[in-house]
């Protein structure tokens, strides 16, 4: 299994887009911002080969290299690949929606859509085939994931805790520890997974 980005042309943004959009987004937010590109891999604690890679385009980050990164420039990851967008309403074409994983058995994670950083909301579609699996990293404190299983079930992680999520069911998740969505069914699961990451000031109480 690879969690590297892997976009069919045949489902969405194909992979020269995406990695032209991702080199060109990390290049002018970078410049922009002043930033180094040996304090841009102390920030996101990913290696500056690698970061310069993505900035020439010729690397395909996984989506946690992809969100260290954002995160590290104030962005989301939405701003990397382009469903993100500054008016209040816009239609993002289904050839536009990029393909962030692919699984070796035809499973794929897509980027609905998904507002601009630092803090961001997001939205994905989920194919696991049975076997698949895929994992992750703690996201940043606070940040929470909701699910909803239209195919399938869902065998969700998350630190020590197991959900297991049957069709037209739903789950609320804090996924600041590490977790991971599995398909140990004998079926094609399909889910929709909303992310909430909170960063400036969205902590913050307001004052009485």
């Amino acid at each position: 299994m690879t969690n590297k980005v892997n976009i069919p042309t045949e489902a969405g943004a194909d992979v020269e887009t995406v990695s032209a959009a991702v080199s060109r987004t990390l290049k002018q937010a970078r410049k922009q911002q002043g930033i180094t590109l040996d304090e841009l891999s102390r920030r996101s604690g990913v290696s500056k080969g690698m970061v310069v890679e993505i900035e020439k385009g010729s690397a395909n980050p996984s989506i946690a290299t992809l969100c260290k990164i954002a995160a590290a420039l104030g962005l989301s990851v939405a701003d990397f690949v382009n469903v993100a967008a500054t008016p209040a309403a816009h239609l993002i074409d289904s050839e536009d929606i990029p393909t962030l994983w692919a699984g070796e058995l035809g499973g794929s994670a897509r980027l609905l859509a998904g507002t601009s950083g630092p803090n961001m909301l997001e939205l994905w579609r989920w194919e696991l085939f049975p076997g698949e699996s895929f994992s992750s990293a703690g996201h940043p404190n606070g940040t929470t994931e909701l699910f909803h299983v239209e195919k399938g079930t869902l065998h969700l992680h998350v630190g020590d805790a197991e959900l297991i999520v049957g069709p037209g069911c739903s789950a609320v998740a804090r996924t600041d520890v590490a977790h991971g969505y599995a398909n140990h069914g004998r079926a094609k699961l399909v889910f929709t997974m909303s992310v909430t990451e909170l960063h400036q000031g969205a902590r913050e109480s307001p004052s009485p």
